[in-house]
């Protein structure tokens, strides 16, 4: 592969990158650095690794069988008695993730910008989704993908920048990144989930795979595809680090106040910069990713109607863009409502890697070219992982409401942990189980 046919590569599959660093990632990331300093760098390590894994494989679904994420979804339960409630449930983790994210982008690029010019929210929320619109309507997904990419790498060279003028300690950064622990303080759990809630992002399995092309190399997939998650990982955990700068209650206002003690006048306008920025790239992908994942569940029958120009693929994304517009216009308090989404979507991860788990290892759609053992591995890591971090959350959220001041007793997370490990036992046996493709049985 030459040089220009790799940056070229990088900046095609940087649009994964722009979909999971969002003003989800810098607050949900600043807001650990704030709370913990360096302690959750690890939660963020693993979801970078585990990110990889998920989204290669749904790229590599695309590339091998010729179908992507949702196509393959759909032929795995075609005709099982699950079938509706399947596709319901991918529908309403998509869409209605993507519409909350859409809100928490929005409301995060608002916000950046008003730390350098202040103009009322409602005129910019209506500014930054029109021009969310126009970037749509471009018919090519590399060229929506190339200038997003562009974004990314400006908004993380920024904040890299800014993580070195503080001038945090290096011991303290590998002590956080290599030693999981959570605290025992109530937030630390679900800012533990957000943190992978909003970079292994279930929508942007649908997106990567959507864009995939099968026409490409697997090893050209996989160069791009690891340089661009590798660099968004490095760009949040730099974010988590210009976090531990915050010393009183986080606000992006104190964040953008601590920058300019730390590094000068530049600081708001680095922060004002990566916060719009970030906001605004996945204020396109948010609407794009659920586009893509309704063509896939939908446009089977009729694919000349799902086009990239076609009034159906357009409608999906005007209804998440208005969404998110909608309720960002509510006057919704940004930082609260950003965190919950970034917790929804890591509760609702588990649940999406295990269908793609099971596609991908279905010969009837892959040929003779399912997971090998070591990836099938990993992945069945990574689910059994996020059923417990998932459920554990939930469970704490529910004990916040009906009783309050009190945690889970341990005979419940042990529970937990169980049935995490039963649920990913049965996704192992029942994924792993072998069957002969319909065009090798003829051949015997």
């Amino acid at each position: 592969m030459s040089t220009k046919k790799r940056i070229l590569s990088i900046l095609f599959w940087s649009v994964v990158s722009a979909a999971f660093i969002g003003p989800g990632t810098i607050t949900t990331a600043a807001k650990s650095g704030a709370a913990f300093g360096t302690e959750l760098l690890w939660a963020l390590l693993f979801s970078t690794f585990a990110c990889f894994l998920l989204q290669e494989a749904a790229a590599r679904l695309t590339i091998v069988s010729g179908k992507n994420l949702g196509q393959a979804i759909v032929s795995q339960f075609e005709k099982s008695k699950s079938r509706l409630l399947v596709l319901l449930l991918v529908l309403g983790a998509i869409v209605l993730g993507a519409a909350a994210y859409e809100m928490g982008n929005l409301l995060g690029a608002v916000a950046g910008f008003r730390l350098i010019f202040q103009i009322p929210a409602y005129i910019l929320v209506l500014f930054i989704g029109a021009l969310a619109a126009v970037i749509l309507n471009i018919p090519s997904l590399k060229i929506i993908s190339t200038i997003l990419g562009f974004v990314v790498v400006l908004m993380g060279l920024g904040f890299l920048i800014a993580a070195f003028l503080i001038q945090p300690s290096f011991s303290e950064i590998v002590k956080g990144a290599f030693i999981p622990r959570i605290p025992t303080s109530p937030q630390a759990g679900i800012l533990v989930l957000g943190l992978i809630g909003t970079t292994i992002v279930p929508y942007n399995l649908f997106l990567g795979s959507g864009i995939s092309n099968k026409n490409q190399s697997t090893k050209e997939m996989r160069f791009g595809l690891s340089i661009a998650i590798l660099l968004g990982g490095v760009f949040s955990m730099a974010v988590l680090v210009v976090g531990t700068s915050v010393l009183a209650e986080f606000s992006f206002e104190e964040l953008a106040r601590m920058l300019q003690q730390k590094i000068g006048p530049a600081g708001k306008y680095l922060l004002g910069f990566g916060l719009f920025a970030a906001g605004f790239t996945s204020a396109v992908t948010a609407p794009l990713a659920a586009a893509i994942t309704l063509k896939s569940l939908f446009g089977n029958k009729n694919p000349e109607k799902w086009e990239t120009n076609s009034f159906n693929f357009k409608l999906g994304w005007i209804v998440v863009l208005f969404i998110g517009v909608g309720f960002a216009i509510g006057n919704v308090k940004p930082i609260p409502a950003i965190i919950l989404a970034q917790a929804l979507n890591g509760f609702l991860l588990p649940f999406v890697s295990i269908f793609l788990f099971m596609v991908i290892n279905n010969p009837k759609i892959t040929g003779n070219q399912s997971n090998p053992l070591l990836l099938n591995i990993l992945m069945i890591v990574v689910i059994f992982t996020t059923l417990i971090l998932g459920l554990n959350s939930a469970t704490k959220a529910i004990y916040s409401v009906f009783a309050p001041n009190t945690s889970p007793v341990n005979t419940i997370i042990i529970s937990i942990t169980i049935v995490s490990l039963l649920i990913s036992t049965g996704v192992w046996m029942k994924g792993t189980k072998k069957t002969i493709p319909p065009a090798q049985k003829r051949e015997e």
